[in-house]
């Protein structure tokens, strides 16, 4: 599964933006040092789970918790970048495969690819926000079957629930260069236009009406009189 970002030069402005948006959810008030967990993560090679049990009856499973705050922080990031993202399914995408697929703007798959939050059949449920953003994707109740029954999604149900927006032939020449030409009718035109949409888009996702509003309006006055905005009123392309 390949993950894809268009994007061409950030100004000061968006660059302040995206600082303010890109805050970690979590802090040294939550016991997380992001520098510290990847050192410490770095070390484990994979493939068990280490269960220490102290004399107070109280049994330690792993970092677990920290593995959990790393992901959801780097995922909600690349959610809230100002930039649009996609996710070109081209294999079987499960567990942290599939969440991490949650986190882009759109997913593609191939005839032959699948996605299944396997996470049920190891005794655990998502733990990097795929859960949050599935229900969001695809709604509760469809959620609610694919995270229960682990099931295989593959791209006709994937289209049909709204988990992928479109599939890609596996008998083209090229499915990467048809990816690349499915998402430029997305991110053609101005690259500020293209982040502004995108910042109005992860505003009225995240925050209550009113904030939202407020910061629809912000967005709107940084391209309002803009190099894309006076070229469109010059050409008159407001109604071709």
């Amino acid at each position: 599964m390949g993950i894809y970002l268009w994007r061409r030069t950030i100004s000061t402005l968006n660059i302040r933006w995206l600082h303010c948006r890109c805050l970690t959810l979590y802090n040294t008030a939550n016991g997380y040092d992001e520098v510290k967990i990847k050192e410490k993560l770095s070390r484990f090679k994979g493939g068990s789970i280490n269960l220490s049990k102290m004399d107070n009856g109280i049994a330690e499973l792993k970092e677990g918790m920290m593995m959990c705050m790393l992901m959801q922080n780097t995922l909600t990031r690349l959610q809230r970048l100002p930039l649009i993202s996609l996710a070109f399914i081209q294999g079987k995408a499960l567990g942290g495969g599939a969440e991490l697929s949650t986190a882009c703007d759109f997913r593609l798959m191939t005839d032959e690819s699948e996605v299944r939050f396997v996470h049920k059949q190891m005794g655990l449920v998502p733990g990097w926000g795929g859960a949050a953003r599935l229900i969001e994707i695809i709604g509760s109740r469809h959620a609610l079957k694919l995270l229960s029954g682990s099931l295989r999604v593959n791209p006709v149900h994937a289209l049909e629930l709204g988990l992928a927006d479109d599939i890609i032939s596996t008998g083209v020449d090229d499915s990467l260069l048809e990816a690349h030409k499915w998402i430029m009718q997305y991110t053609k035109g101005s690259a500020d236009v293209n982040q502004a949409v995108k910042k109005v888009i992860t505003s009225g996702r995240e925050n209550i009406l009113a904030d939202a509003l407020r910061a629809e309006k912000e967005i709107f006055g940084n391209v309002w009189g803009g190099p894309a905005n006076l070229q469109a009123l010059a050409k008159g392309t407001k109604h071709k």
